[in-house]
């Protein structure tokens, strides 16, 4: 078995991964939101701050300065570079878990966002800045994926990914059309910007062309069994690496971690998309929302911070 503060480790470098990717994207959308002040830019900046602060921003930042803060401030913990450094630092303490490639790569963008040139690059070209760090953290998986070993380092790798992912596009869903955070986005502009911040902008007009609705975004986002970011395929994720990494270990019977996994991938393998209206997805996506931060809870006290005696033989 793995030890613990290695499992975290790995665990924290794909949530921390998916999370500096997540909020590249969404900083680019902003920053193209600022090109208008029509309606539909000022829905798009609203979806933002809310997708960032769970609806609560008292004095909203302009933005340009909203985007410098998500992309370059290392005060905040949910930037991109913060994001970085973190899975930077997470990767050097099990850096013998990690092939070359991958540790380079992660080092060279940690470097892009950190060197005394970065705060003058995003100035000069913000979005070419935003789509070279993404460029990056796309090479990055890739090379995990091809040069390490798909055993029990992987998959909690892997389980980060998914339960952060899935915890970014529901916050992302309910800042779009919950009806708690205000007036749900109607304008195309936005609903495109939407699709755009949850890289699903081409895989969601290969399906439903140019048909852009609110219903088939919300249902394409949740529902959708080949979409790499949908809640659906990232619960199935969470369920698969779970079982995997979890194969010699007790789980916690009943209300252990397998077994939210399990539920919460039910929950939206046999939802009946067609019949659910407004409220009921977003009491869906509250509820995803919910149990993977029971799911984090689970693994962690499952696998990190579990009593010695637990794991010692009688």
């Amino acid at each position: 078995m793995m030890l613990a503060r290695v499992a975290d480790s790995l665990y924290w470098i794909g949530r921390y991964v998916e999370r500096a990717e997540h909020m590249c994207r969404l900083a680019d959308v902003l920053l193209n939101a600022t090109l208008d002040r029509t309606e539909s830019s000022g829905q798009v900046a609203g979806m933002v701050m809310s997708a960032i602060t769970d609806g609560h921003h008292d004095a909203p930042l302009s933005p340009w300065d909203a985007a410098l803060a998500i992309t370059m401030d290392s005060e905040n913990g949910d930037s991109v570079t913060a994001a970085l450094a973190r899975a930077r630092e997470n990767a050097r303490q099990v850096r013998d878990q990690l092939t070359t490639e991958t540790w380079e790569r992660l080092n060279l963008i940690h470097l892009r966002v950190t060197g005394e040139g970065a705060a003058r690059d995003f100035s000069d070209a913000p979005s070419q800045f935003l789509h070279d760090i993404i460029a990056d953290l796309h090479l990055f998986k890739g090379a995990a994926d091809a040069t390490m070993s798909h055993g029990e380092g992987w998959g909690f790798l892997q389980l980060g990914v998914f339960i952060e992912r899935a915890q970014l596009i529901g916050k992302l869903l309910q800042a779009g059309f919950g009806r708690n955070l205000g007036r749900p986005v109607t304008e195309h502009a936005a609903m495109t910007a939407l699709l755009r911040m949850s890289c699903a902008l081409e895989p969601y007009l290969r399906k439903h062309t140019a048909d852009i609705q609110p219903t088939l975004i919300r249902q394409f986002l949740m529902f959708d069994e080949d979409f790499p970011r949908s809640l659906r395929f990232s619960t199935a994720r969470i369920e698969e690496h779970l079982s995997s990494v979890g194969r010699n270990v007790d789980l916690g019977g009943g209300a252990g971690p397998e077994r939210l996994a399990g539920r919460l991938k039910a929950r939206l393998l046999y939802a009946d998309p067609k019949a659910l209206g407004g409220e009921e997805s977003d009491s869906l996506v509250a509820t995803v929302l919910e149990e993977c931060a029971r799911l984090h809870a689970g693994i962690y006290d499952t696998f990190v911070a579990y009593s010695l005696e637990m794991r010692l033989p009688a």
